[in-house]
C-alpha cells in the first residue's frame, strides 16, 4: 500500500469536511444529490475514454490500484545480483549466465541476459532494450493521459449539471420557497466537479506519472548492468556506476554501512597485529 496517496487523499477529505462544518454546513450535503456525483465522475470518465484506445479504458481499474500501491525499493537488491553475475560472467564465461537467467522472475532482465548469452551484438543489445523501455513508458502515458482528461473533463461536467439544475430551477419560480434548495443543489455539480479534478483525477495522475518515472529508471539500471556484464567490465567498478541510479538517501545508506563494515575490518586487523 502507497500510504502516501492514501494519506494525502484523507487529509484532503478531512480538510473539506472541517471547512464544510466551520462554514455552518454538513458533509452530508455533498451526497444529497447522487444524479451529480454520476454525471460528473462518470461523464468525465467516459468523455476521457472517447480520445484512448480501448484496451487504456479497460485497464482504469488497473490504474487506480497500481497508484495505490506501494514497491519495496528494488534497485540495491538488483545491483547485488547484477554485481553477482558480473562477477560469474568473468569467472566462467557468459554462456554460465543461461542457469542464472532462469531464475529471474523479472522478465525484462531475463530476455537482455538471453540476448547476452546467445552473443548478440552489444549495439543491438541496448538497442532492444531501448525499445521495450520507451514501449513501456508510451502505455503509460497513454494511461496517464486519460487519467489527466478525466481531471480536464470534471470541472466542464460540474458546469453542465449546474445548467442542468438551473433549467430546472427556473421551471420552479412560481413556488419561491424550493428556489434555495434548488438553487444549492444545482451548483453541488459545480463543486463535485472541482473536487473530482483536483481531489482525484490530477493527483492520482501524478502519482501514476512520478511511478512511470521510477519504474524508466529502474529499467535502465537494468540496461546499464547488462551491457556492462557483456563488455565484461569489472563488478566493483559496475557496483559503483549502478549505484548512480539509486537515490541519494539509498546510496548514502549504503556507502556508510560500507564504510562501516570497512573500519571494523581495519580495527580487526590492527587488534590482530598489535596481539
Amino acid at each position: 500500500m502507497d500510504f502516501g496517496t492514501l494519506i494525502g487523499l484523507i487529509l484532503a477529505i478531512t480538510v473539506i469536511v472541517v471547512v464544510m462544518i466551520l462554514d455552518g454546513g454538513s458533509p452530508a450535503e455533498l451526497f444529497a444529490n447522487p444524479q451529480t456525483i454520476l454525471l460528473t465522475l462518470g461523464g468525465s470518465i467516459v468523455a476521457a475514454s472517447i480520445s484512448a484506445p480501448f484496451e487504456t479504458v479497460l485497464g482504469v481499474p488497473k490504474l487506480l490500484a497500481l497508484a495505490f500501491k506501494g514497491e519495496k525499493a528494488k534497485g540495491p537488491a538488483m545491483i547485488e545480483a547484477l554485481v553477482k553475475m558480473a562477477d560469474k560472467a568473468r569467472r566462467e564465461g557468459l554462456l554460465a549466465l543461461e542457469g542464472e537467467s532462469q531464475k529471474i522472475n523479472d522478465a525484462f532482465l531475463r530476455k537482455g541476459l538471453m540476448l547476452v548469452v546467445d552473443g548478440v551484438d552489444p549495439a543491438q543489445v541496448r538497442a532492444i532494450l531501448e525499445i521495450e523501455i520507451e514501449q513501456m513508458s508510451e502505455r503509460h502515458a497513454k494511461g496517464i493521459a486519460l487519467i489527466n482528461g478525466a481531471g480536464g473533463f470534471a470541472p466542464t461536467f460540474g458546469i453542465i449539471g449546474t445548467v442542468m439544475g438551473l433549467i430546472t430551477v427556473l421551471k420552479q419560480l412560481s413556488n419561491p420557497e424550493a428556489l434555495g434548495e434548488a438553487i444549492a443543489s444545482a451548483f453541488l455539480a459545480t463543486l463535485w466537479g472541482l473536487l473530482s479534478a483536483n481531489l482525484i483525477w490530477l493527483p492520482l495522475g501524478g502519482k501514476l506519472k512520478t511511478k512511470s518515472e521510477e519504474e524508466v529508471a529502474y529499467r535502465r539500471l537494468l540496461l546499464d548492468g547488462v551491457v556492462s556484464i557483456q563488455a565484461g567490465e569489472n563488478p566493483r567498478l559496475l557496483k559503483e556506476k549502478l549505484s548512480s541510479f539509486l537515490p541519494p538517501k539509498e546510496r548514502g545508506a549504503k556507502e556508510g554501512r560500507g564504510a562501516e563494515a570497512a573500519g571494523a575490518s581495519g580495527k580487526t586487523q590492527k587488534e590482530r597485529a598489535g596481539a
